[in-house]
């Protein structure tokens, strides 16, 4: 069983090895939620409508093999799928890199996982950090660069490309461009992501809900214009930026019908999104010292044949595209645990 808590949902998917037999959104109002002062207090509540929705399908919770939860603000560590130890629960539960929902899915898999006895697992969470030192050099001292991207999706259609074309993960060199509400892209080489546009607190292209890098010197004088409090210019970088910011929404299809009838604006914040995503693709070109086996897209931005096209019409002399639309997060979580179960990787621990 996959649990991947959202802000205001819950996804579960209950799978038989890679085949998902059923999968359910579970919705939470502002009203339910707002009740808990915490992300942690949302536990129990989280876990009864998940008992409750097997219960419903007349499901035995005790065939379960395995749950699996979508990893949280953990510290840096390698990807990989972990087993949820007491330190990884006790760093979920305090964020220690922040509070966000995705810290229930480790806590509600192995309170699941202890009740039938079987183990419980995380795989891939955000925080995956495998830089090369080189890559954390930001020009200040106090702000290294970090990792903190879509690391689950990013790592699993590398190793689906991997296994596509008969070779180890680890033997290849990747660019991997997650494109969806936010937008990373990272170098793969050797197994690891040694350098990437981290999408989260401002860095690479802008996205449809994220500002990316701005110009720090503006920023700065924007942070101290007294027109703006700490949270809404935060909430300029994450959230109403981007194409938000520029056209009001964050839906892509939409500015594509908009720029194909005409709408200028639209269609030039559209090629100036692309020209950002391809200089990403292009940096991480040089990472690899322009060695590289294949560009792999994905997220749901993927879908749009024109936005690869125009990617492609930029940097497909860099290497071939391969393209997987979509960010399957409940199957990827599944592969992790199947990864483990199957001897073919071995659990870490935190």
């Amino acid at each position: 069983m996959i649990i991947n808590p959202g802000s205001t949902s819950t996804k579960i998917g209950v799978f038989e090895d890679e085949t998902l037999l059923f999968e359910e959104t579970l919705r939470h109002s502002t009203q339910e939620i707002g009740q808990y002062a915490t992300i942690v207090d949302q536990k129990d509540f989280r876990k009864k409508i998940i008992t409750d929705l097997l219960e419903s399908r007349h499901f035995d919770i005790k065939s379960l093999n395995v749950v699996v939860g979508r990893g949280g603000m953990l510290k840096p560590i390698c990807g990989g799928t972990y087993a949820v130890t007491e330190e990884l629960l006790a760093d979920l539960k305090v964020g220690v890199q922040g509070q966000h929902a995705s810290n229930l899915g480790g806590i509600l898999a192995k309170e699941i996982g202890d009740s039938i006895g079987v183990p419980s697992y995380i795989v891939d969470p955000v925080v995956v950090d495998e830089l090369m030192p080189i890559a954390r050099y930001s020009g200040m001292p106090e702000i290294p660069r970090g990792s903190i991207f879509h690391a689950l999706n990013q790592k699993a259609v590398a190793k689906r490309y991997a296994a596509e074309v008969g070779k180890p993960y680890e033997a290849l060199r990747l660019i991997v461009v997650h494109m969806g509400g936010g937008v990373s892209v990272g170098a793969h080489e050797n197994g690891r992501v040694i350098d990437v546009f981290s999408a989260f607190d401002g860095d690479g292209a802008f996205s449809p809900e994220r500002a990316g890098g701005v110009p720090c010197g503006a920023l700065v004088k924007l942070c101290f214009s007294g027109k703006y409090t700490e949270k809404e210019i935060y909430s300029k970088l994450i959230g109403k930026g981007g194409f938000n910011a520029y056209l009001g929404t964050n839906d892509m299809r939409e500015i594509g019908k908009r720029a194909d009838e005409g709408d200028e604006k639209a269609a030039e914040a559209k090629a100036a999104f692309l020209l950002q995503v391809s200089k990403d693709i292009g940096s991480m070109a040089c990472v690899l010292n322009g060695k590289v086996d294949q560009i792999v897209v994905t997220g749901g931005i993927a879908y749009g044949a024109d936005v690869v096209a125009a990617l492609k019409e930029r940097a497909e002399w860099i290497a071939p595209f391969t393209v997987y639309p979509g960010e399957d997060e409940l199957l990827a979580l599944a592969q992790g645990a199947l990864r483990v179960m199957k001897g073919e990787e071995e659990a870490k621990t935190y």
